[in-house]
């Protein structure tokens, strides 16, 4: 078993890498109040040993588990869900409505994860889903709020990057856990400027007018800091809110440059994300190679361009 890689960020607040693709990339958070704890996201099936021993670590048990709850039901942020519910005999799922059923039976998310990835990457990638017993289910409106042993945890409906995407708020440190609703933002591009960050549009399901009303949810809480999945606690969202809207906006106007033009259009939304994105970390003061810039973002700009060709294709149908 790999040795685990974990963040203290105080208050009671664990950020765990889940080792997928490289150190830094994907993130679950462990809550630890008194006795309980809670897990929001859980990373792939394979991350689930190595999240049971920071647990471990910790001096937790299992058994002191009192929730997972994960963002939304792409499986780097729930494909390890029901493996340590699991794991964990006594905690609920809390999850958003329209992930439910995804986790109650994942036979979709199993047949949709290979067709997009193949079976021999889906296998090493994210190994197996872990059905989630239906009566363990907490199926949360939204607002809907919760104690972990007395401290105020919220889980909000914030659409946008998916349609069936929650972010939690806690109101102890002011910080929203907001899976790919926040953006991403990889600690190898922090500079003397201070974090770099980005917006996911990962298919199927991206919204850009959702995501803009999400924003202003967030922003209704005064939050203090953002806790994110890709990768860690950003702060400083004075400035990064207006950056993560540049960033959504452009890459609203880049589908839309190519919308009249649907032939090979694809290879053409990923050339244009990719200068985007390495343009911006160059403006950010990060003096990587456009080469090293590409490879860590080789992923990223593969998912981003694929979800905006499907929107636009959306918008197509609905015309």
């Amino acid at each position: 078993m790999p040795q685990t890689h974990y963040q203290d960020l105080g208050e009671g607040i664990y950020c765990i890498d889940t080792a997928l693709c490289r150190d830094d990339f994907a993130a679950c958070y462990l809550i630890v109040e008194g006795d309980a704890a809670a897990f929001i996201d859980s990373g792939t099936y394979h991350s689930a040993p190595l999240i049971m021993q920071v647990l471990a670590e910790l001096g937790l048990s299992a058994d002191q588990v009192n929730y997972v709850i994960p963002t939304h039901v792409h499986l780097d942020h729930a494909g390890g869900a029901g493996e340590l519910m699991r794991l964990c005999p006594k905690a609920r799922l809390i999850v958003h409505p329209k992930g439910a059923q995804h986790m109650i039976d994942p036979t979709k998310l199993i047949a949709g994860a290979t067709a997009v990835y193949g079976a021999e990457v889906f296998a090493r990638d994210y190994g197996t889903l872990t059905p989630v017993p239906k009566e363990r289910v907490i199926i949360a409106p939204d607002a809907y709020a919760f104690a972990l042993n007395g401290r105020t945890l919220s889980f909000h409906d914030t659409p946008g990057h998916a349609n069936h995407h929650g972010s939690i708020f806690d109101e102890r440190t002011r910080s929203w856990f907001t899976g790919d609703t926040f953006g991403i933002s990889y600690r190898d591009f922090d500079t003397e400027q201070g974090a770099w960050l980005f917006a996911t549009t990962t298919p199927v399901a991206f919204d850009p007018d959702s995501w803009q009303r999400t924003l202003v949810k967030y922003a209704s809480k005064n939050p203090q800091a953002m806790l994110l999945t890709h990768y860690s606690r950003v702060t400083e969202l004075e400035r990064l809110f207006p950056l993560l809207r540049q960033s959504l906006d452009a890459m609203v106007e880049i589908a839309l440059s190519e919308e009249a033009q649907p032939e090979g259009r694809l290879a053409r939304i990923q050339a244009k994300v990719a200068q985007n994105l390495i343009e911006s970390v160059q403006a950010h003061g990060c003096h990587f190679s456009e080469e090293k810039i590409r490879d860590l973002l080789a992923l990223d700009i593969d998912l981003n361009g694929q979800g905006l060709e499907i929107w636009l294709q959306r918008r197509a149908k609905a015309a």
